[in-house]
């Protein structure tokens, strides 16, 4: 089994993308890509937009020969979006890739009237349905009913977790759970994976209670007990807080808890966390936002700086 992830926090982007090659499928998990819009005060730097413009290419070579694509739910950061801003991944860019895969998707009953709209409106351009397939099973994919995108009744709705088999290997995609929610963390348990992707808990959130984080922890730590590597990010890496609770979660358990940076052997990139320190290390021209969103600029100039080397 190959696992390469191609979007996430900590590789200077939002989302939690990734590619699993199994046997005879390539599966491509959640193929979307966003940045904070707004973050400190400002829009994204045009060195986070540079990164965002090499991981979107990324997720669109992967879908050029994809067997099967998965869509946990229907968040920005997480599907091509038909009405995507300058920041996310238009569906324009894939569409024709979709075409040909099997499409495994989050079902459309709990989940938010946004997340509902976005799912209806990408159905209706591809002229494909995308079937509820919680609960399914196919060859080396398993499919979980529905867990919380988060806490427990939280306006996120749900979301559904992929369970990969291939030679006793199993690899789990996890996605928004952010190690809030019991429930998720023993339906993850009870699958026995070898390596589980997550969002880890949004400690950047002024709401997120000491008592949240140390149950975050606490569950981070029981599931560390039964993988052999738990890669958290998402949420958790936008903020060097994250970064440090992550760092302690690590020692604790012995190394087994990284983000998605260190499993890919890369340096963290985490540009959302930077940003307003990218805006004091190189301004940014006035009007360059704009220009960009009419496509008379590019961030090329800027990808040097954004690379994860």
């Amino acid at each position: 089994m190959r696992i390469e992830i191609l979007g996430a926090e900590s590789l200077g982007v939002r989302g939690l993308c990734c590619l699993v090659e199994a046997g005879d499928r390539k599966v491509v998990l959640d193929p979307g890509v966003a940045l904070g819009f707004r973050r400190h005060g400002f829009l994204p730097h045009p060195v986070q937009v540079a990164a965002c413009e090499r991981v979107r290419g990324r997720i669109k070579q992967a879908l050029e020969d994809a067997t099967d694509v998965v869509i946990s739910h229907y968040h920005g950061d997480h599907i091509p979006l038909v009405d995507a801003n300058p920041y996310q991944l238009s569906l324009k860019r894939v569409a024709a890739s979709l075409m040909r895969p099997r499409l495994w998707a989050k079902e459309t009953a709990d989940i938010s009237f946004n997340q509902a709209r976005r799912a209806k409106a990408l159905a209706e351009s591809l002229g494909r349905v995308l079937p509820a397939t919680e609960g399914t099973c196919d060859g080396p994919m398993s499919f979980s009913s529905p867990v919380p995108h988060g806490d427990v009744g939280n306006r996120g709705g749900n979301v559904m977790m992929t369970r990969i088999e291939e030679g006793g290997e199993v690899f789990v995609h996890a996605s928004d759970i952010q190690m809030l929610s019991d429930e998720a963390i023993e339906r993850i348990i009870v699958w026995k994976p070898n390596v589980v992707i997550a969002s880890g808990p949004p400690v950047y959130l002024p709401g997120l209670t000491s008592g949240d984080k140390e149950d975050a922890l606490r569950r981070t730590l029981r599931l560390a007990g039964e993988v052999d590597v738990l890669i958290l990010d998402h949420h958790l890496m936008r903020s060097r807080e994250g970064e440090q609770w992550l760092d302690h979660a690590s020692s604790v358990t012995g190394g087994k808890v990284v983000c998605a940076a260190d499993f890919m052997g890369l340096r963290r990139n985490l540009l959302e966390a930077e940003r307003a320190l990218w805006y004091r290390k190189f301004p940014v021209p006035e009007g360059w936002h704009e220009a960009y969103a009419r496509g008379e600029v590019n961030a090329q100039a800027y990808a040097n700086w954004s690379v994860s080397p």
